[in-house]
């Protein structure tokens, strides 16, 4: 699990569907929603990301550790 601040959630959201594997939202009840290519929840991430003045805290869960890296590196060449 990784716990990340988006800034530039455009370019995030390209990377995570650039992800080969799941890329799973983590709800604060323990349940997770694989966010990689589904758009109607990222639409949601977006609209949720504008109401916070362009910041956004997720919480992650991403087993494919390629796709981890990618988007750990994006998310600290983002700051």
């Amino acid at each position: 699990m990784v716990k990340l601040k988006i800034f530039n959630m455009k370019n995030f959201l390209e990377t995570v569907n650039e992800c080969s594997g799941v890329v799973n939202l983590l709800y604060p009840d323990g349940s997770e929603e694989n966010i990689n290519k589904k758009y109607g929840i990222q639409n949601e991430l977006l609209q949720k990301h504008r109401e916070n003045k362009g910041c956004l805290r997720l919480s992650l869960s991403i087993p494919t550790i390629k796709d981890y890296f990618s988007i750990v590196y994006f998310t600290i060449g983002d700051c």
